[in-house]
């Protein structure tokens, strides 16, 4: 419990992850998409004010070798109150006690969120490699 917030592992709705993405300013995803994407959550957190969810987080991967953290959203109305760190950090936690030794666990940081993964040892991984990222095109 961090203040008046309830942050505790569990998947989010689709519901509540297609409004958070929104409201965090993610790309808009469809509810088809995360019927489809959402069951397959390894670990997810959830963080509710008053009942609501204001925040999520979710790591994705095959549970054995490669790991994903994404979908790190929070309502702008509850920045600056450490639940950033606290997502990341229950995250974290989970990786530790339930992630293989030498899994690679990776993210894509946007803009001043790369300095909050630091302090969780994420690192740029140029010039050794480079992230690089497609959307499927619409269908005819």
């Amino acid at each position: 419990m961090t203040g008046d917030y309830d942050i505790r592992p569990e998947t989010p709705s689709a519901e509540d992850y297609l409004r958070l993405r929104v409201a965090a300013g993610l790309s808009p995803k469809t509810a088809e998409q995360a019927a489809k994407g959402l069951p397959n959550t390894w670990f997810g957190i959830i963080v509710r004010h008053g009942g609501r969810a204001v925040g999520m987080g979710r790591i994705i991967g095959d549970g054995g070798t490669a790991f994903q953290i994404v979908d790190i959203a929070l309502e702008p109305a509850h920045h600056g109150k450490g639940l950033g760190k606290a997502i990341m950090a229950a995250l974290m936690q989970h990786l530790s006690k339930h992630a293989p030794a030498g899994a690679y666990v990776s993210l894509i940081a946007d803009g001043d969120a790369r300095h909050l993964y630091a302090k969780y040892g994420f690192e740029p991984v140029m010039p050794a490699s480079i992230g690089m990222a497609m959307l499927v095109p619409a269908r005819a």
